[in-house]
């Protein structure tokens, strides 16, 4: 089959000066293929050494591969830029539409640079790109209401992404996010706080194209033989019926489910946030990214009475999965599904990385307990376990910065436990809050060692997993799984 002879066009945009050209460079791509490859090399190529990372000229950069718009399950997008919270590279991967938008605008990657001096969003497409005024849209806080505004009024036809920050970007919180299709993300290492830094509210990319193979009869036979694959794998089915909640119960069990700031590594109220009772209590309906065969996006139906009306409700759908389950619930002693879907609603509003937002919460919650907080750092709010109305005016002032104490809340977990004490319960690895994997020495050398410092950052929980059920590693053997599984 041929490769997209469009695929290697790297988009670049200067945010400054309002400019833009297109650059091919078959080069990366024939070297480094796509995705975090491509990425990677652009960084290396546009990210000034010891650059700060809300300094203008530190890049984002937007790739993804060959696969994308040919193959089933290709569908993420990657961003590399150099993170607000720990300093160093920050990697994020993002699925829904963005990929497919990208490949059919004609793009293998986009280089974002520059710092506007004005709020604008940008229109990608075929046609070629378009600055928009954002001044309207700034000031926002609910990244819903931006990507409904943005999708009304913007014209396009074909596949569209609307990637866009909320509060929390433009208030450059180190761990905001990147919101696209309401709910997918570029979730870890505060993308959503560079878009912000360059006055950046939203990404616009539509696009309408086909992309020609060369033996049409090969390439049918290997898609089926990709998607069969896929659909008939015991991981699809899980992926599709439960969704990543399926690792409730089972971590649970082990002594692997981060809990009350990891005071515990078991939930005493497991069962009701389990992805078995949210599915069979909660769920409105199943999600699957473009080109992806899985279905696992699971949408839970939140029905909460309307103030001062009875009998009317408002239905809310909400995107949940095993990190925010952890996040902010088990992590936050949330004992209630309606009480973690409404935090979820929260962080989602603001576009927060939610697993970031409930250690940050778990945190304070300890060191409230341990009285080095007060109420008068807190502005009066009680941090007690399982209070998720007093989180969800906790995320209100992470968001506003309101004192000196959610500043630091804003800047992450380790940079407030530097300043108010509980180093000790500080759970994070290189400046990043830790995931929801507490299945043995695997899994945090892999958050902690591993080049992105993300929750997905190798299958360090399927190597602790394996010993105990297997054998035992030496400190050798088990370092150098990590090392193979991070090559």
């Amino acid at each position: 089959m041929s490769i997209d002879t469009l695929l290697p066009n790297v988009l670049n945009i200067n945010l400054t000066d309002k400019s833009y050209h297109v650059v091919p460079r078959p080069d990366l791509f024939n070297k480094y293929i796509g995705g975090t490859g491509v990425a990677v090399a652009l960084l290396m190529e546009e990210c000034l050494k010891n650059i700060d990372p809300f300094h203008p000229d530190n890049p984002i950069i937007l790739s993804i591969g060959p696969a994308t718009g040919l193959l089933p399950l290709a569908s993420k997008t990657v961003a590399m830029y150099k993170s607000p919270l720990t300093g160093n590279l920050g990697e994020s991967h993002c699925g829904g539409r963005s990929a497919i938008s990208i490949r059919m605008a004609g793009y293998g990657a986009i280089v974002i640079k520059g710092k506007s001096d004005i709020p604008v969003y940008l229109s990608i497409s075929n046609k070629g790109l378009e600055f928009r005024n954002a001044s309207t849209l700034w000031g926002m806080q609910s990244s819903f209401t931006v990507g409904r505004i943005i999708r009304e009024n913007e014209k396009g036809a074909g596949h569209r992404t609307i990637m866009r920050i909320g509060g929390a970007g433009e208030n450059l919180v180190n761990y905001a996010c990147v919101a696209t299709e309401t709910y997918r993300h570029f979730g870890r290492m505060g993308l959503g706080a560079v878009f912000g830094s360059k006055k950046l509210k939203a990404i616009v990319i539509s696009g309408k194209r086909s992309i020609s193979v060369s033996d049409q009869k090969v390439y049918k036979e290997l898609y089926d033989d990709l998607f069969k694959a896929a659909v008939k794998s015991a991981l699809m089915k899980k992926y599709h019926d439960l969704g990543t909640a399926e690792n409730v119960l089972p971590l649970n069990i082990i002594g692997g489910l981060p809990s009350y700031n990891l005071l515990e590594a078991k939930f005493d109220k497991v069962d009701v946030l389990s992805g078995e009772s949210l599915a069979q209590n909660y769920l409105g309906r199943r999600l699957a990214c473009t080109h992806c065969s899985f279905g696992c996006i699971h949408i839970a139906a939140l029905r909460v009475p309307c103030a001062n009306e009875p009998f009317f409700y408002k239905t809310s759908m909400i995107s949940y999965d095993y990190e925010l389950i952890y996040s902010l619930g088990t992590m936050l002693g949330i004992i209630n599904a309606d009480g973690l879907f409404k935090l979820i609603e929260q962080v989602e509003k603001f576009s927060l990385d939610a697993i970031s937002t409930g250690v940050v919460l778990a945190w304070a919650t300890e060191a409230y307990e341990k009285g080095l907080i007060t109420s008068s750092e807190t502005g009066g709010i009680s941090f007690n376990w399982g209070n998720y109305l007093q989180y969800s005016k906790a995320i209100e002032l992470i968001v506003e910065q309101s004192n000196k104490f959610y500043e630091l809340m804003a800047k992450g977990v380790e940079a407030v436990s530097l300043e108010y004490g509980g180093t000790d319960f500080t759970l994070a690895f290189g400046k990043t809050e830790m995931p929801g994997y507490h299945t043995g020495p695997a899994a945090h050398l892999g958050v902690l060692l591993g080049m992105r410092h993300s929750h997905l950052d190798n299958a360090g929980y399927s190597i602790d997993q394996k010993i105990l059920s297997k054998q035992s590693l030496s400190p050798y053997e088990l370092v150098k799984l990590l090392v193979d599984e991070e090559c």
